[in-house]
């Protein structure tokens, strides 16, 4: 009775620790299997690196994510480098010939044209910032190779960078909130800013030892930064690739329903995953614009992407939407009211089943209501 184990805690999958009633008193002793986190120094790493409660606070796809990812930034700060040693090249650093206002105003001018594109994409939206970070940033190095046009080209690289910070912002919110598990997207934004820190040093050192060997020698920058831009978006495509969205958008809507529709079998996360596009695709297909409240979003996105497939002939309508192969629209709108009474909630059981979050979406809406008047007699 002496040796009866009270109670056991544990921090995380770290740590584990047992009280014990021992000659009369209770005492607290580590297992010996657990690691002595806070006193090692990978204890120490991940304290400083990682989420707090790693690996349970986040999502599984967590940590392949951030392996790509800083294989990608690192990259792009090498990148970066060049572009900037270009760009300082271009407004007369080392030349006796340039003058402070000239370079000023070049350097301005770069600033103000970002900031505008930054507006208007923040406006117009869109999600392609690894891309156009590395056309921009070989833009800056081209520049210098066109003196009587450099200012113009670096203007456009500043506004292709600005397009870049909203749209990457953008993409690492979405991500956040996805890793977050604890709702700790505050400590995952925290650590993802440290190890973005930790790769930066890196590349800073790194560029200490570049830039004397491509100064003034054009050919090897170009080499170099071609290799740095392919590392970059290889890694990119291997990042985006990991990440397993348990929530649905409209393509990943549009792969899980079209495969229900056919066989009455839910896809996965992980399977739906696979199967969405990268890239940009060019199939015809209807533009869904949704602009329904919350609580009816999925359910308006299921009738409008089944009207969609009735009128590409992705799925037969006769044998498997009870829908009508008509061209009257409105006809079409009406029987697909009456088919959703019965289809929609099998269709969410099965994605609950099938783990998917149905409670939030990344659905996107608009602004656009209607409200319908009962016919009178």
């Amino acid at each position: 009775m002496d040796q009866a184990v009270l109670a056991t805690e544990r921090y995380g999958s770290q740590e584990r620790w047992r009280y014990q009633l021992r000659g009369g008193a209770v005492r607290r002793e580590r297992e010996a299997d657990s690691s002595r986190t806070g006193s090692s120094i990978s204890g120490a790493f991940k304290s400083i690196f990682l989420p707090q409660g790693y690996p349970e606070s986040v999502s599984g796809d967590y940590l392949q994510y951030q392996i790509w990812d800083t294989v990608q930034a690192f990259s792009s700060s090498l990148s970066g480098t060049l572009a900037t040693q270009a760009s300082l090249r271009g407004v007369g650093v080392g030349n006796r010939e340039a003058t402070v206002a000239a370079a000023t105003v070049t350097w301005l001018l770069k600033d103000g044209t970002g900031m505008i594109g930054k507006i208007l994409f923040a406006w117009l939206k869109g999600l392609f910032a690894d891309i156009l970070n590395d056309i921009a940033m070989f833009v800056e190095i081209m520049a210098p190779h066109f003196p009587p046009f450099f200012t113009f080209i670096v203007c456009i690289a500043g506004v292709f960078k600005s397009i870049v910070g909203v749209a990457g912002g953008a993409t690492r919110a979405a991500l956040t909130v996805h890793q977050a598990r604890r709702n700790n997207m505050a400590d995952i934004s925290a650590k993802d800013g440290s190890q973005e820190t930790l790769v930066n040093l890196a590349g800073l050192l790194v560029s200490l030892v570049l830039i004397p060997l491509v100064t003034d020698n054009p050919l090897l920058t170009f080499v170099l930064f071609f290799l740095f831009t392919v590392l970059h978006l290889v890694a990119n495509y291997k990042a985006v690739r990991t990440v397993v969205m348990d929530t649905l958008n409209k393509d990943r809507l549009s792969i899980v329903l079209q495969q229900y529709l056919h066989d009455g079998q839910v896809l996965s996360p992980q399977e739906a995953n696979r199967r969405e596009p990268v890239f940009l695709e060019f199939r015809k297909k209807v533009n869904i614009k949704l602009g329904v409240c919350a609580h009816i979003l999925i359910e308006a996105a299921c009738q409008a992407l089944c009207i969609s497939f009735v009128l590409h002939g992705i799925i037969p309508p006769e044998r498997n939407l009870a829908l009508s192969n008509t061209q009257d629209l409105w006809k079409l709108v009406t029987e697909s009211y009456t088919f959703m009474d019965t289809f929609f909630q099998p269709f969410i059981k099965a994605l609950d089943e099938a783990r998917w979050q149905t409670d939030r979406t990344l659905l996107d809406w608009n602004e656009w209501r209607v409200e319908w008047r009962k016919k009178t007699q």
